[in-house]
Order: structure tokens, then sequence, then C-alpha cells
């Protein structure tokens, strides 16, 4: 999904031009604190900020210096046909700049404030500024078929060579005539093109497929592929895949639309049928299998309206079936629904800093935001404007359920979770109830054919490892201390089996208010196998400003001393605590000093 822009402003000199663009984009107004009075979220410093927004794919419109927005995202700059657009605009909105995303965004959006603001938009992209026309960025409703060859067609443009544009494309009609470029606009499939021969396709075609379940992927793009040879047209003009909702799940229909490049529709059976009167091949076998007449020619005119007319009707094969539907003009708009999605990301300790950009890009793009209400506040800004449903401690299965559930209504969903979400966190229960059958409590069908997606954080003992130093530098294991859902038997003899194996051992949950044993168990299990002045450190509320760290021997540990908030690490016999220039540091040898001293005695 398209991300909406965030405005940044950082001073009061600036702050009405922020909420002026933002009236014209529809966006939200992140400010400095103590520096802008009105915002709807607030932030320390504009350079961290700004890099956050930018790596998680939000268009970023700062109401500042240039110099300010190039310095927070110069370090990740990488690919510009990613990288999201970043615009300037002077804190009296008299000059607007689009510094990066020219061809993705940018400068339209540029034009748009400039022209609200009456101000001047500084575009320098060459193709903006000698064509008035972006080939590489074609407008809503059409799709450049050879995407690389953009940009020698453009170098012969700007050098003089002049176009010719064949078919109907008025967006491309103040183009310099001539006979260097050759620029297609038509859903034909053309054979020749190059730098010289570009193919712009309007987005006429809606796509119905259907097919059994288990349905060889294979077998469905090949009837697809020779439905479109057989009518002559490029693949690119397809303006979406659409099916009923019963196969949103299906790997067939999802690897086409993968495939395509193409958004997956779905449509529920009702809708479906509403088409039977334009269908061209009703069936009631499929009508008594699925409660409609027809799957694939229903969704393709479903998708198209009522001025769509098919191009090809159902084709099908054992188990496959696919219609095209032409509409009049290009289409720029889409109906049904998408595939539900659940995005299942760790946030880490806390702090943006230790937050992967990929997360940030999924809780950017979320239309609802899950979890405890801890874990979604300290994402800061980014959980601004979004829907949010707050869950307490132990509260894990109903969250979980929950956000499959919305997700299996079509909706973009996160899940948040501290550190990383497949460490003691949801990622394990949202597959656990995904696995479960109805008489088991599971989840509905619909919540199962959503799209689950995991994506890594900064786990409390990384956190605690990287604060340290490298404890983790040889062989560890993780031990959770909780007993609500783990038998006190098998934590112990987990423990025992580690203190034997000589584990250096993260402790997760090591005491609660009711639970206080434990931990001191641990202790004396652990002193039975490694020196009383094993090294341990205790690291609590790791990224946040309350942040705390200590180290202890472990014949000293005390439980007292330790929260739900604090990781405990536990050095191996061979940990070592150093006292070096930047304090206490404590790490794990790997072996490489038994290695020097065996290369140097052989």
């Amino acid at each position: 999904m398209a991300l909406k822009p965030v405005v940044l402003a950082l001073s009061r000199s600036g702050e009405a031009t922020a909420h002026r663009v933002a009236g014209v984009l529809g966006a939200q107004v992140h400010g400095r604190k103590d520096r802008v009075t009105k915002a709807d979220a607030f932030f320390d410093n504009a350079l961290d900020h700004a890099r956050d927004l930018f790596a998680a794919g939000v268009p970023v419109v700062g109401v500042c210096a240039s110099g300010i927005l190039i310095r927070a995202v110069a370090p990740l700059l990488a690919d510009k046909r990613t990288e999201p657009p970043v615009i300037s605009v002077s804190d009296d909105g008299a000059v607007v700049v689009p510094l990066l995303g020219g061809h993705r965004g940018a400068n339209k959006m540029s034009a748009r404030i400039a022209a609200a603001l009456g101000a001047v938009s500084a575009v320098t992209t060459a193709g903006d500024v000698a064509l008035g026309v972006a080939l590489d960025e074609p407008p809503a409703g059409w799709r450049l078929v050879n995407r690389d060859d953009a940009k020698g067609a453009m170098a012969a443009l700007l050098s003089g060579a002049g176009a010719n544009v064949v078919g109907d494309a008025p967006w491309l009609a103040d183009l310099p005539k001539g006979e260097g470029v050759k620029l297609s606009a038509t859903m034909t499939r053309q054979s020749d093109l190059g730098a010289a021969h570009l193919q712009f396709a309007p987005l006429r075609l809606t796509l119905g497929v259907g097919c059994a379940r288990n349905c060889d992927p294979v077998e469905l793009s090949d009837l697809v592929a020779e439905v479109l040879a057989e009518a002559d047209v490029a693949p690119e003009a397809i303006h979406s895949v659409n099916t009923i909702t019963l196969k949103a799940d299906e790997p067939a229909i999802i690897q086409l639309a993968n495939a395509l490049d193409a958004p997956l529709c779905l449509f529920e059976a009702e809708a479906l049928e509403a088409q039977t009167p334009r269908l061209a091949n009703p069936s009631d076998v499929v009508f008594a299998e699925v409660g409609t007449h027809g799957v694939s020619e229903a969704a393709a005119l479903a998708q198209s309206g009522a001025s769509g007319e098919f191009l090809v009707t159902k084709r099908k094969t054992a188990n496959a079936t696919c219609a095209l539907v032409l509409s009049p003009t290009p289409l720029t708009e889409f109906v049904g629904r998408s595939r539900g999605k659940l995005s299942v990301v760790g946030i880490g300790p806390g702090q943006a800093a230790w937050r992967t950009p990929e997360v940030s890009r999924l809780v950017s793009e979320a239309e609802e935001l899950v979890g405890y209400g801890l874990y979604i506040d300290l994402l800061g800004p980014l959980a601004i404007g979004k829907d949010r449903s707050d869950f307490p401690l132990g509260g894990e299965e109903d969250r979980c359920r929950y956000a499959l559930e919305q997700a299996g209504k079509g909706k973009n969903v996160a899940l948040v979770c501290s550190g990383d979400a497949g460490i003691y966190a949801m990622a394990a229960l949202v597959f656990e109830l995904l696995d479960r059958g109805p008489e088991q409590m599971g989840v509905t069908d619909a919540a199962r054919r959503v799209e689950v997606v995991c994506s890594p954080g900064v786990s409390a003992l990384q956190g605690a490892a990287a604060r340290a130093g490298a404890p983790l530098g040889h062989d560890f294991c993780a031990i959770s201390l909780s007993d609500l859902l783990t038998p006190r038997e098998d934590i112990v003899k987990r423990l025992k089996a580690a203190a034997e194996g000589d584990f250096v051992i993260a402790f997760y949950n090591p005491v609660s208010m009711r639970r206080r044993t434990l931990l001191a168990e641990a202790r004396d299990i652990l002193l039975e196998h490694r020196p009383a002045d094993t090294p341990v450190m205790l690291a609590s509320s790791l990224g946040r400003p309350e942040e705390y760290v200590r180290y202890r021997r472990l014949d000293e540990l005390q439980v007292d001393e330790v929260d739900m908030l604090t990781v405990v690490l536990i050095g191996s016999s061979h940990s070592k605590l150093a006292q070096l220039g930047e304090g206490p540091r404590m790490y794990t040898p790997r072996g490489y000093a038994r290695k020097i001293d065996g290369d140097l005695a052989g």
C-alpha cells in the first residue's frame, strides 16, 4: 500500500507552513519537541526521526533547510528505484525542493504543494525540466513495459532525437516530434522493444482466475500465458488478478499475482453471484460448490465494472480457469478487497535505533497495531494516526487471535512484540492458533487465509550482550524461568542440562511479583558446575532512558535486585569480566588462544 507522507515541522517559524502542506497532502504533522506548539506527534531529534521515517519507506516533507534532510537520510541511500520521496519546503513556503524520489512521486507531490502555496517548485530532474514528463513514471492507469530501457530513451530525447508517439496517450502529446524514439501506447504485444522503442500499456484488463485446491502453479500460469498470447496482449496491461475470497491463500493464485506484479483482489461469493446475468459460462456445479455460478468470469467482471466486456471468456484446464475482461479506459481504482496480512514484528528493546528498517516499514504500512500497550507506545510517532488495539499482559492468546481475525477481514495488521517476535513472544502462538483445528479453539477459515510475515528484532539477549561486550562469543542458550506455561520440573531439567553443558545462559522472565524462587534455585544449580566468581550481567530496561547495567559474581546474585524488565546473562566457566578503559567488559573466549598456542607449538 502507498504510505501517506509525513510533514516535519522543525521550528515555530515554519509551523504554519507545515500545517498548510499537511492539509494539501492529507498528511500528519510531526513537530520538534519544545520548538513547535501544535502537531500530531512530537520528536526529540530531527535527524533520527527523518531517518527512521525514510527507512520505513514513508515519504518525508520537511519544512526546513534541505541540508538537514540530506544529512538525515544520506547513510541510507542505496537504490533510487526504491527510495521514498524526500522534499524540503522553506519556512515561508516560497520554495519547494524535491530532493529524492523525483520519479517515485516527489516531483508530482512538489508540484501539488507549490500550486497550493503559490510557491516555486525547484524540480531538477532532467526529463521533467526539459521534456515536461518522466518516461519511467507514467500516470496512474499506465505501466511501462520495458522500464530498464527508459534511461536510454530519455537520454536520446534529451539529445534532441524526438519522439514518435503511436496510440492514444495525451500525456505524451507535448514531447518534441521526431523519429529517434518510438513510444507505443497500446496493450498489444510489441516485439522490438529497446532504448529506441518504449511501450506504455494501459491498465484496461482485469484477469479473473479460479483453481482447484493446491493446483500446480505452473498449470495456472501456463493457462494464463496461453490466454494472453491468444488475445495478443502484454501481461503489463493487466490491472489486477481477481478471484473468490475462498482462494485467498491458494499458492498458485498468489504466485501468479506476484509474477504479473498485479494486485490480488478478492470478492465474496455474493458479489460474484450478482454478476451471473453477464456470465458467458454460468455453472450450477460451481454454484453448488462455492455459492456463485462463476468465479473467473464473475471476478473479472466485478473488477471492471458495468462497462467491462469479455476479451476472452472462461478458459480451463483440469484444475484451473481464467477469463479476461476489457475496460474502455485505463483503470486507476480497485474494488473487492486485498488478502489480509499479519506482520508479527519485534521492535527490539525499545529505542528506535535498535529497530530494523523492515520492522519500521511493516509498522508504517499497517492499518492497525495490536499488542501490549507499552510496546505500541514505544513505537512513538510511527504509531500515531493508526487504529490500535491494546491488550494487557496475560492476554496473549486473545491478542494473537484478534490480530489474525482482523487480518482475516482483509486488513493489514501488525502484531507488535518487544525484542524478537520469535523469541519468547507472539510468533509461535500465532502459528499455533493457525495450526489448531476448530475443535481446539483455533481461528476462522478467513483468518487462516491471511499472509503472515515475521520480521526479526534485536532480542533482549542480543541487546544485553552488546552492552556487556561479547558474552555470547561461544555456545549459549536461553531459558525462561516463568512456570506459567512451562512445568517447573521441565525448567529445572533444562537448568541442570545447561549447567552441566557449561553454556552461557540468558534468563528470560527471571522473576515476577509472586514467582521469586526459581532464580535462586537456578543460581545454586549452576554453582554446582562453575566457579563462584563466574561473571553475571544484570541488564534492566535495555535501550531505554532508564537502562541500568551491572555485574555480579554468581555466588553473589540476589533475587531482590532483579525484576521482569531485567535480562540475566550468566557466563560459562570460561567467561571473563575484564576491566578495560570503557569499564568492565564481559566476554566468552571462543578458543583462539588455544589455536595460537597449538600453531606456535607446531
